[in-house]
């Protein structure tokens, strides 16, 4: 025979114990990506003033700019939709496979198999993009607080909205 007021406790406290979790990782979630989007600001601008500084520009300059930019623009996605975005990162293997395929052929006159091998990474990462918008389209991702509605709705006698 259960008591309920001790089912009841032990439910409350799972309840806050639950919600006081969520709110320690959400937290460090929000945190980690502040500093992250900041330091990625950061590199930019220094990058940037470095540039002015010289008093040229280098493509190796620009592409590491488009790096800075695909992160900070990953950061910004991530804060509005929850998710990683996979093809952001490479499109950034992809950006610095290039910078470092400009930056060998440029300053070591004579390409080698290295332009190969580096040429070949960058076609085999644009490839995975295909696969991955494809996957993407053909098997969309299920709503991350799917489970959680189901859950108060379960707890509340409501049937889920999601269900029909």
């Amino acid at each position: 025979m259960k008591i309920k007021w001790a089912e009841s406790l032990r439910e409350s406290v799972h309840d806050l114990a639950e919600s006081l979790g969520n709110l320690l990782v959400e937290s460090f979630h929000y945190l980690a990506l502040f500093a992250i989007g900041a330091t990625t600001a950061w590199a930019s601008v220094m990058t940037f003033l470095d540039m002015v500084k010289a008093g040229h520009v280098s493509v190796d300059d620009i592409l590491l700019l488009f790096i800075y930019l695909e992160l900070g623009a990953m950061v910004g996605i991530y804060f509005k939709t929850n998710h990683m975005p996979v093809r952001f990162l490479i499109y950034v293997a992809i950006t610095a496979l290039t910078r470092l395929l400009i930056s060998d052929v440029s300053h070591h006159n004579g390409p080698g198999m290295g332009v190969i091998y580096v040429s070949a990474a960058i076609l085999l990462l644009a490839l995975s993009i295909l696969v991955v918008r494809f996957a993407s389209a053909r098997f969309p991702a299920v709503s991350s607080d799917a489970p959680r509605r189901r859950i108060s709705a379960a707890r509340s006698g409501k049937a889920d909205p999601g269900e029909s």
